[in-house]
C-alpha cells in the first residue's frame, strides 16, 4: 500500500512538472505554427501533383509496409499535409491562401502555363480556384482594389 502512495504522489509530481515544462513553453511563444491537412487517396501520386503541377516542394513522408500515409509538401512557407489515412475524408479541404496582386497573377499565369485548371470563385469576394487531384480546394482570394 505504502508502494503504490508513493508511485501515485510521485506520478503527480511529474504531471506537474510536465505542465510547468509545457505550460512555460506555450507562455513564451509569440507566434503560432500551424499546418492544414488534406485528405487524398494517394499520397505519392498527390505529392507528385503538387510538386509537378503546383511547385511545391517535396518534404518530409511516413510510410508503413511500402504505402506513403502522409507526406508534406511546400512553397514559400505554405507547408501542406497530405493523408490518406481517412480515405472518406478525401477530397473534402478547403485552403486559403493570400497573395499579393502581382504574386497572385504570376502564378496564375504559371499554374495555366502547366495546363492546371484555374477557375474563378467567389466567397463573398472573387477568388481563383484550384482543385487538387481528389477535389481538395486552394482559393486564393484577389485583393481587394
Amino acid at each position: 500500500m505504502q508502494n503504490d502512495r508513493d508511485t501515485a504522489t510521485h506520478d503527480r509530481e511529474s504531471a506537474k512538472s510536465s505542465a510547468s515544462i509545457v505550460l512555460g513553453t506555450l507562455g513564451r511563444m509569440s507566434e503560432w505554427y500551424a499546418r492544414p491537412v488534406l485528405f487524398v487517396s494517394d499520397v505519392d501520386r498527390s505529392v507528385d501533383f503538387y510538386a509537378n503541377q503546383l511547385g511545391f516542394t517535396r518534404g518530409w513522408r511516413h510510410a508503413d509496409g511500402g504505402k506513403t500515409l502522409v507526406a508534406q509538401v511546400d512553397r514559400q512557407g505554405c507547408e501542406l499535409i497530405l493523408s490518406s489515412q481517412w480515405p472518406d475524408k478525401a477530397g473534402t479541404s478547403l485552403m486559403f491562401i493570400s497573395l499579393e496582386a502581382e504574386v497572385l497573377l504570376a502564378l496564375r499565369a504559371e499554374l495555366e502555363g502547366k495546363g492546371v485548371e484555374v477557375k474563378e470563385g467567389f466567397w463573398g469576394y472573387r477568388v481563383m480556384v484550384v482543385n487538387d487531384l481528389d477535389g481538395n480546394q486552394l482559393y486564393f482570394p484577389y485583393p481587394s482594389p
